[in-house]
């Protein structure tokens, strides 16, 4: 089975989706024949790093909001993030463009640490706040994961892997992402938003049965689970 996953590395529900899917796969017996990759995907990407402007002035400016305003959204979003075992610290997260991040990545998969560098640019970002619009920090997070220093710096000095890049988010748009995460499973099937634990674990069975000669697939019926879009991130009601 193969899970493609579109997701940015500001999006607070992408990596918390991505706690739910790790966890759904711990319990699921053919979990070691399921490839999981992620592609790319930007929710602001006319909006440069800028290390004097903090997510909370971000968002206000975005959504027309009060700082206290966008506090009070980003504390619900914290309240999720604990139910997975992470720990946001939005108070001194900054303004990131994640396009650099995004094609390091790319240079991370040619090298085998691809799933090592996601997570580590997630962790960085929303645990503890380190500016991902650094060059240097991006550099220091490649070699904690085992990449070359200097093969880093050159991706970064270029635009290598801006194609790839560009190729993740052609076909996201081709198969109708509009917001993240987006999971796309044996591309026949997807999961949209942060969904709660139990359809990561029903939509693994179903596809492993129908995939294998088992039981059809039944369409799985949900409500659109928490997502990012360029318009802002939002938890549905319950």
């Amino acid at each position: 089975m193969k899970i493609e996953v579109w997701s940015d590395y500001v999006c607070p529900f992408c990596y918390i989706g991505k706690r739910r899917l790790e966890q759904a796969l711990q319990t699921f017996p053919q979990k070691d024949k399921v490839e999981v990759t992620f592609k790319s995907f930007e929710l602001q990407p006319h909006l440069p790093s800028d290390p004097n402007v903090s997510v909370h002035e971000m968002l206000a400016k975005k959504m027309g909001a009060t700082i206290e305003q966008a506090k009070s959204m980003n504390e619900q979003v914290i309240q999720s993030a604990a139910s997975v075992g992470l720990a946001y610290n939005f108070d001194s997260m900054k303004q990131v463009n994640t396009l650099d991040a995004h094609r390091l990545v790319k240079f991370a998969e040619q090298r085998g640490k691809a799933a090592e560098l996601t997570e580590r640019l997630l962790s960085a970002h929303f645990i503890e706040s380190q500016f991902l619009g650094a060059n240097e920090t991006l550099i220091s997070l490649a070699e904690e994961v085992g990449l070359d220093r200097d093969e880093v710096q050159q991706v970064l000095a270029s635009n290598a892997h801006l194609e790839e890049v560009r190729q993740d988010q052609v076909e996201g748009q081709q198969l109708g992402v509009q917001g993240v995460p987006f999971f796309v499973f044996n591309r026949k099937y997807a999961i949209s938003g942060a969904q709660p634990l139990e359809v990561f674990t029903q939509t693994l069975t179903k596809v492993w049965e129908e995939e294998n000669g088992a039981t059809p697939l039944q369409q799985v019926q949900s409500t659109t689970g928490a997502t990012c879009t360029d318009d802002g991130c939002e938890i549905p009601e319950k």
